[in-house]
Order: C-alpha cells, then structure tokens, then sequence
C-alpha cells in the first residue's frame, strides 16, 4: 500500500474525513515505528585516558605517575567494549575514543600502537610545560555532542572524573543521549566530582579486580655504579644545562617560558622529569644527593633564563 492509496477520500462528511485522516495519520506512526524497531540501538565508549592512567595506577601500583607503571591499554580497552557488550546488549558498538594529551600533539609510540587497535580512535589534547593535559575536555564534548546530534549513538559510557565533563554530558543528553559514567575505584576518598555524579544518566565503578590484571609497576632503576666516585657539580650542572636545551628544542619557548614565574622553583613533574633524565645521562642516581640536585635546578634554569629572558623582555 503506497501513500496515494492511504490517502482519504473526499466523502463530503466531515466526521468521515475526519476519521479517514486520522487513520492516515496512524497507519504512517505505525510505518515509522516500525522503521524505528528495525534500527538497531548504538553507543560509544569514551575514554579520559589521564583519567584512566591516574586513578588505576593508584588504586594498583599506590602511584599517578605514568613513569612507575604500565598500563595494558589494549587488555583494558577490551575489557570496556566487553562490559559494555553485556550491558547494551541489544546496541551495536560504534568505536571507542581514548583522549589523552601529547607534546604539540605528536602521537608517542604507545598511542600510536593504541590507535591502530581496531574499533578505537585516538584523540589528542596538548600537553604544557607542567604535564598538564589541554584541550581533552572540549574533545570529549565536541565528540559526545555531535555523535548525539546526528543520532550516531543512543548510549554514551564516558570514562572519566572531572567537573569540566558536565557540558558535555549535558550537550549529548540535550539531543536525546543517554550517559552513563564509567569510573575507577578510588584509592582514598574520590575520583570523580560531585556535579558529574548529578548530571549522568547511570553510574558504574570498576574495582581493584577488575584493573589489577592491566596494571603492573615498573622495576626501580638506581643507577648506581659501585665503587666510583659521584659526579662533580659542574657536570651535574652541565647535564642540567643540555636537559634544558633540549626540551626547549622539543617543547617550544612559549611552553617553557610558563616556567620562569616560578623560578627558582620547578613544578613537582617538571622536576622528577629533570632528574629522571639527568640520572640516564649519568648513569647515576642522584637520590640523596641534595647539592647535586640543586646543581641539576641550576644548570636548568640558566639555560632556560639565557634563551628566554631576553625574548619576552623585548
């Protein structure tokens, strides 16, 4: 039956007219609903990786920094597109989106291997001078938002904690979306802000079992070399120097100038970067070794001072 047959037929009786339109009008309700059920459900995952990264490395190894512990992305992935499967069982998965920050927003060999696992895409925030992730949470929203604007997805799993993630929930949720917040079992007290918490559709808390078998701590490194002496400040300071030459090279003036406010003080992962770095270069760990370390701060900020100060006072 097309729409011309559907169509009523002038009878002359407005009470007949009246019923013919409306049967007309129901049979083309039923036709879209039943277009409607032959469309299968779909949802997304979307992943806050810093998030991921800090919260499952306290809950297992009791530390955030990335540089203690690996993380088994791909394992972890698959066991959100699992836990989702059962909990969307009648929904399709559309991809799962990892957010995570990176210098000039330069993929690192590990996101690389993460981008090419299948069904997932890799978005990249920037990273600034002090480790700080930039630009993730506007990803999150732009994606979450047009997803469900266009009816890309019914269901959104967003893994993740900050109070700047409420726009987002609230733009997807504006279009007809349902969100469900996915979060790591916090170490101590929580991971996850108050007015987030309010605004999701579901919540969902993955425990300790759930993430010990993705997150193993790193063997600790001492470079220690018995027997011989330690380093003179002056090497110890020139190695700082060359530290600095360096990341400016890599990082940018602009990203390393956010730094010189606080001079003589560093940023906590700014400066277990620097030593990290330096006791490679020396091949000894400076653990313990206060002057020297001061001496590493030295060379640093010279470097740094030198290059940039008569830049930004020009």
């Amino acid at each position: 039956m097309n729409d011309a047959e559907l169509s009523p037929t002038p009878s002359g009786d407005p009470v007949h007219e009246l019923r013919d339109r409306l049967e007309h009008t129901n049979e083309l309700l039923r036709r879209m609903l039943a277009e409607v059920a032959k469309t299968p459900s779909t949802h997304a995952i979307f992943v806050d990786a810093g998030y991921v990264y800090a919260s499952a490395g306290l809950l297992v190894a009791g530390t955030e920094d990335r540089r203690s512990f690996d993380l088994d992305a791909e394992g972890l992935i698959e066991a959100f597109i699992d836990k989702a499967r059962t909990i969307f069982a009648d929904s399709r998965l559309l991809r799962v989106y990892w957010y995570d920050g990176a210098r000039r927003r330069i993929h690192t060999p590990e996101q690389q291997t993460i981008a090419e696992l299948p069904d997932v895409k890799v978005r990249l925030g920037n990273l600034n001078a002090n480790n700080q992730q930039k630009g993730v949470d506007s990803l999150i929203r732009s994606d979450l938002e047009s997803l469900a604007r266009h009816r890309a997805i019914s269901d959104a799993a967003l893994v993740g904690g900050d109070e700047d993630l409420v726009p987002a929930v609230e733009a997807a949720q504006g279009y007809g979306a349902r969100v469900h917040l996915w979060g790591i079992e916090a170490a101590e007290g929580r991971n996850q802000a108050e007015p987030l918490l309010w605004e999701v559709d579901s919540r969902r808390t993955f425990d300790l079992d759930f993430c010990r078998p993705y997150v193993s701590r790193r063997p600790v490194t001492t470079y220690e070399n018995e027997g011989e002496p330690p380093p003179s400040r002056e090497e110890v300071r020139f190695v700082g120097a060359r530290i600095a030459a360096v990341w400016l090279a890599e990082r940018g003036g602009d990203a390393m100038a956010e730094l010189l406010p606080g001079h003589p003080y560093l940023p906590g992962p700014v400066d277990q970067d620097l030593l990290i770095e330096a006791e490679k270069l020396l091949s000894r760990s400076l653990r313990g070794h206060a002057a020297l370390r001061r001496a590493l701060r030295d060379g640093f900020w010279q470097h740094l001072q030198t290059q940039l100060q008569p830049r930004y006072q020009a």
